[in-house]
């Protein structure tokens, strides 16, 4: 393989083809967009909500790496599991208020999904507990060893780290609201993904995520209890139905969660850029996996290889809504491309424009000293050959050239 990698490098297009390089790049952009549409037909219907959170209103508190993570699981699902760029909603920063992920949620994920459709939960950002003393029960107890509600926090934080020490009201979700919103999605074949601190604790409606600190003196909102009194009603579930749910799993298909709830899972800094642990490797074995691997099993390799590089030594773990699921591969989907390390998404002239969201990051350095890759169609024959400009990598983000 000619390569500085000694491993092989396979490079995919648009998720799927670049197609003969004889033809010109138009009818190079035009099969491959051809061929990705065709995956994104394919039944079941597959729909994901992505959220990110670097930046908070009236905070200084920044994370690095939430906007990194949800641009690797939109890449990952659209170009390696066939999933419709039009279903894949993001918020970011700004985006991403209690309104904007609420409203997400309920519009693109409850409303629009259907039996045996796939759906995804993506969320990265600050977390905290609040005070929900009155929904303390003998679950509670048992998962948290306290009455504090975890929650993940908006982008219109009203209650920044400082203030949450004096005290005061918290416009935080909780995480018995996301247990509840999981509940009203009409299929059983979701995913959550909680890259976040503590985030095993998050599997039954009580999650800690990276992290500002809360405590009793941080009380849940008027607001967050009149919209899970809402969910309810929805559901179809009275309080004493919603304890019982909690005591026998996850609401519905599969939660992935980045660290079990005594960990602290890492804003990672990596070679150029930033992203949480889990979700940089995760995203890149998936990139890298040859063939349908029962999740269960891909979790319990992606966890060994997290706690090596984590700053934190987390380890990853999921709980699966019913046994069965767990032999299911992940997002409830067999992989729709072969094993790659990057995508082409963009081709202008014999330029193209990279994202090497398949690499490790031992490997990264070295696409900074020119690298060269080949290039395969959906049957995983050879079709040429690109090489990456020298020092063009911002992230995982990367230029190169075609090469006849």
């Amino acid at each position: 393989m000619m390569s500085h990698i000694k491993r092989r490098q396979f490079l995919q297009f648009a998720g799927s083809t670049l197609a003969t390089l004889g033809l010109s790049h138009l009818d190079v952009m035009r099969k491959g967009d051809r061929y990705g549409k065709v995956l994104a037909q394919s039944t079941p219907r597959k729909l994901a909500l992505l959220v990110g959170i670097n930046a908070y209103q009236n905070s200084s508190d920044r994370l690095a790496g939430c906007i990194t993570d949800v641009e690797m699981q939109q890449h990952l699902l659209i170009h390696r599991f066939g999933f419709n760029k039009k279903d894949v909603h993001i918020l970011t920063d700004a985006q991403a208020t209690r309104e904007g992920i609420l409203g997400a949620f309920d519009e693109y994920l409850i409303g629009q999904a259907k039996p045996g459709d796939v759906v995804v939960f993506h969320f990265s950002g600050h977390g905290s507990r609040v005070d929900d003393s009155p929904e303390c029960d003998e679950v509670v107890l048992k998962l948290s060893e306290s009455c504090l509600n975890s929650t993940i926090v908006p982008a219109d934080n009203s209650l920044p780290l400082v203030a949450r020490r004096r005290g005061g009201i918290a416009s935080d979700i909780t995480g018995h609201t996301l247990f509840l919103l999981a509940s009203a999605v009409k299929t059983e074949n979701l995913t959550m993904v909680l890259d976040s601190c503590h985030a095993g604790g998050g599997k039954r409606g009580n999650l800690n995520v990276r992290a500002l600190d809360g405590g009793v003196q941080v009380k849940v909102s008027p607001v967050e209890k009149e919209y899970q009194r809402q969910l309810l009603s929805r559901v179809n579930l009275s309080p004493d139905e919603y304890i019982q749910a909690r005591r026998a799993g996850v609401a519905k298909g599969i939660v992935i969660a980045a660290a079990d709830r005594k960990q602290l899972a890492a804003d990672q800094r990596f070679n150029g850029f930033a992203a949480g642990a889990f979700t940089y490797v995760m995203t890149q074995y998936l990139w890298q996996q040859t063939g349908d691997e029962p999740v269960a099993s891909a979790i319990a390799n992606i966890a060994r290889t997290t706690n090596q590089i984590s700053s934190t030594g987390q380890i990853p773990e999921y709980e699966a809504k019913q046994k069965s699921n767990e032999e299911e591969p992940a997002y409830f989907l067999n992989q729709q491309t072969l094993p790659a390390e990057a995508v082409i998404t963009k081709v202008e002239g014999d330029g193209v424009q990279l994202w090497l969201g398949g690499v490790n990051s031992q490997s990264i350095p070295a696409f900074d000293r020119g690298a060269i890759l080949t290039v395969i169609d959906a049957q995983g024959k050879e079709q040429g050959l690109v090489q990456l400009e020298a020092n063009s990598r911002k992230g995982l983000t990367a230029r190169g050239k075609l090469l006849n």
